[in-house]
């Protein structure tokens, strides 16, 4: 019995959709877009102040007038977001500047929300930056040995998520890894008439030497020791999964990863197994080392920049914390969304 084969189809030649930047634009399968960048802002105490993170170049400590000129613009650009860390005049062993009325942060989201009501301003609640000794929690001695007390801080990032509501912000961004703090910021939030309010945790946050610049621009590094008794192990998957699991039994409505270029593999597997709004914070250190070669003439700036947080769009992050943000706002240009 003879059979008659098909003709065969003509040869595939993917390279036929490559031709030009048109057809790239048309078939890309991920984009990357203002509308996703969250840009990360410093704001201390003063007038006119704009002094420059010598690890960050492009990056400064902003007074609240001067923050509020950059988060305009950056508003301007088409970004939707900023992220807000404050450096107090003084600091304690019971962060008081964290939760004060009249805190820093607070005092810059009222102006900001005055002045500028349709950005969205993420409040981030930690307390290092405004501890004497720079950790994340409430300090205290046991036989001999410095540990931090977990419970007893919880009540303290409570009362510092409150006042940042209070004081208008949009979003409460709890990044110091302590074990149940966002049951407890949930149902602090709740309690003061903020159910509206969602809770953006640092689900996944790693133990990493990629936070070197941040610290130098918060001023928060740990006096003694350091946070690895808190934040996660690299080598730990798994336990990252679990740690995003419990936050969102808790209450959280989004989740982030932290750092994001050396954990793609997490952001992946965050996404595909929650599916929730999940977050990828470009740290300070991938910022800095492209920085720091493009100063040398090693690297392009714009490509490598725009090709690294291409990749933690493809690995599923739906937004992106970036110090690169206005940036890439300038480099995408009018068109605001593009393929790289």
């Amino acid at each position: 019995m003879n059979v008659t084969l098909p003709a065969p189809f003509p040869i595939s030649r993917p390279r036929r959709l490559r031709q030009s930047e048109a057809l790239r634009r048309l078939v890309a399968e991920t984009r990357l877009e203002v509308g996703r960048l969250i840009l990360p802002l410093f704001v201390r105490s003063g007038r006119k102040l704009r002094r420059p993170v010598s690890s960050m170049p492009g990056v400064f400590q902003h007074s609240p007038d001067e923050l509020v000129r950059e988060a305009s613009a950056a508003f301007r650009d088409g970004i939707p977001a900023v992220l807000l860390f404050g450096i107090p005049d003084r600091k304690d062993e019971r962060a008081s500047g964290a939760y004060a009325r009249t805190g820093i942060v607070q005092q810059t989201i009222r102006r900001l929300k005055r002045e500028l009501p349709e950005l969205l301003v993420i409040a981030d609640v930690c307390l290092c930056e405004y501890m004497s000794h720079g950790h994340c929690g409430v300090v205290v001695k046991s036989r001999g040995k410095v540990r931090i007390a977990n419970d007893r801080t919880l009540g303290l990032l409570s009362r510092a998520a409150v006042s940042l509501a209070e004081a208008g912000a949009d979003v409460i961004a709890p990044s110091d890894m302590m074990d149940g703090r966002v049951r407890a910021i949930r149902a602090a939030l709740d309690g003061a008439g903020f159910e509206e309010i969602p809770v953006l945790s640092y689900a996944a946050k790693f133990a990493s030497a990629f936070y070197g610049p941040f610290r130098e621009a918060a001023e928060s590094a740990p006096q003694f020791g350091d946070r690895r008794s808190y934040q996660m192990a690299g080598s730990n998957a798994e336990e990252a999964l679990r740690e995003v699991a419990l936050d969102l039994q808790e209450g959280a409505d989004m989740v982030m990863v932290k750092p994001a270029l050396a954990y793609l593999d997490i952001v992946r597997r965050v996404k595909e197994t929650f599916g929730y709004p999940t977050v990828a914070y470009s740290v300070s250190a991938e910022y800095s080392m492209i920085k720091a070669a493009a100063e040398k003439g090693w690297v392009d700036e714009r490509s490598l920049t725009l090709e690294s947080l291409l990749a933690m769009r493809r690995a599923g992050a739906d937004l992106i914390v970036t110090y690169a943000a206005r940036d890439v706002a300038g480099w995408l240009g009018d068109r605001g969304a593009r393929p790289v």
